[in-house]
């Protein structure tokens, strides 16, 4: 088995510009693995997702629930896990730097810090705070043996303000304090996102969302990794309420056009016949 070391350099190592990495987020254990069968070379958290599985909405979830989940997903594969680890869980620097340590504790090779403050009133942190909170958290998951990939992300455009121009000084900032990658959740035009890769220096990741450019559109771009946040999570819970409402209201079975792959699947990623 890799160590916690080896997979930290490894999921550096694979943030190549114009040859993204493709990084769906898992929500448990069970999608975990099947992910790794299905043969990503990492994954990542998706804090919705998690907080979905919980019954909750995003944001719903305690610094010690994801730190146990984070565990529970890096000890069910043996490929590179980042953790979605919202905004530390702190509002100040040494906060942020103090849970970035507990998250190096739990077997990850990534994580990513935003600047989403959690307040209707002023949802993005000031640029100076936000700037230290990921200089501290950057401190943090490069002390040790460990070099913990720190992802800076820059909330704007999926908190209320699609202010490209400021985005980029953020990720940027964020970059200069320390950030082995950045990200920018919501810019989805190729327009944007070009002009994001150019302005910095570190590998930039891009959300997939509807009507953003394909994953080739993407590496022509020149960006180095791509995630799709909770739409794997929902995509699930969208088949179920497919299926339970062909059960209840027609009273077939046609789901198991689904369920069936499903199941190979999961007893093939579980080591069924092992």
């Amino acid at each position: 088995m890799p160590t916690q070391s080896d997979l930290a350099d490894r999921f550096l190592e694979l943030h190549l510009p114009g040859t993204p990495l493709l990084m769906p987020n898992a929500w448990d254990a069970g999608s975990a693995k099947v992910l790794e069968h299905l043969g990503f070379e990492a994954i990542a958290t998706t804090s919705s997702g998690f907080a979905a599985s919980r019954g909750g909405l995003d944001g719903s979830v305690t610094l010690e629930e994801v730190l146990a989940h984070a565990t529970a997903l890096t000890q069910a594969v043996s490929i590179p896990v980042s953790a979605d680890f919202e905004n530390g869980f702190a509002d100040d620097p040494q906060g942020v730097a103090q849970n970035v340590d507990r998250a190096v504790a739990t077997g990850l090779a990534g994580c990513s810090i935003e600047d989403f403050a959690r307040s209707e009133e002023k949802p993005i942190y000031d640029l100076s705070l936000a700037t230290e909170r990921v200089a501290a958290a950057a401190e943090a998951a490069h002390r040790s043996d460990v070099h913990l990939a720190l992802t800076g992300r820059a909330e704007n455009f999926v908190h209320g303000n699609p202010d490209l121009d400021d985005t980029i000084v953020r990720l940027r900032a964020y970059a200069d304090a320390g950030a082995d990658a950045v990200f920018a959740p919501g810019v989805q035009s190729a327009e944007g996102i070009r002009a994001i890769v150019e302005a910095v220096d570190v590998p930039v990741n891009v959300l997939a969302l509807p009507g953003t450019p394909t994953v080739r559109e993407l590496a022509s771009i020149g960006v180095a990794r791509v995630s799709v946040g909770g739409a794997l999570a929902f995509a699930a819970l969208g088949a179920l309420v497919e299926a339970a409402e062909e059960l209840r209201e027609r009273g077939t079975y046609d789901y198991w056009s689904l369920a069936g792959p499903g199941s190979q699947a999961a007893r093939a990623a579980f080591g069924a016949g092992e």
